[in-house]
């Protein structure tokens, strides 16, 4: 039976990870995590010690696009698109959040219930 990786579901954005931690949450190896690094997907948060930290708000979007990675047997530039993308997705998708909590009474439309 396959040990499974620690859960990081709990650590908040402004908690660290070590390169080591990150790779055993999600799946990746640390010299596929440089390799991210150098195509500009990840950016560690140190640079001047002996093992680079990173910020814990990339263990869930690293987590996915792992699993996507297996399922489709994609490369590490195109995971390293994807995690791009994803997260920009995200971000999207909290400003459209925050953007709703401003019109109070109003509700914006996302497509699902909408009455025509």
């Amino acid at each position: 039976m396959k040990p499974q990786p620690p859960e990081y579901t709990w650590l908040d954005a402004r908690e660290t990870v070590t390169v080591t931690d990150l790779s055993r949450a999600c799946g990746l190896s640390a010299a596929e995590l440089d390799e991210l690094v150098e195509y500009g997907a990840l950016r560690p948060l140190e640079q001047h010690r002996a093992e680079r930290l990173f910020s814990a708000e990339y263990v869930m979007p690293l987590r996915s696009v792992g699993r996507l990675r297996l399922d489709f047997d994609l490369d590490l530039f195109t995971v390293a698109l994807l995690f791009g993308y994803l997260n920009r997705i995200e971000a999207l998708e909290r400003q459209v959040q925050s953007l709703q909590a401003q019109l109070p009474g109003r509700e914006l439309s996302t497509g699902e219930g909408a009455d025509a």
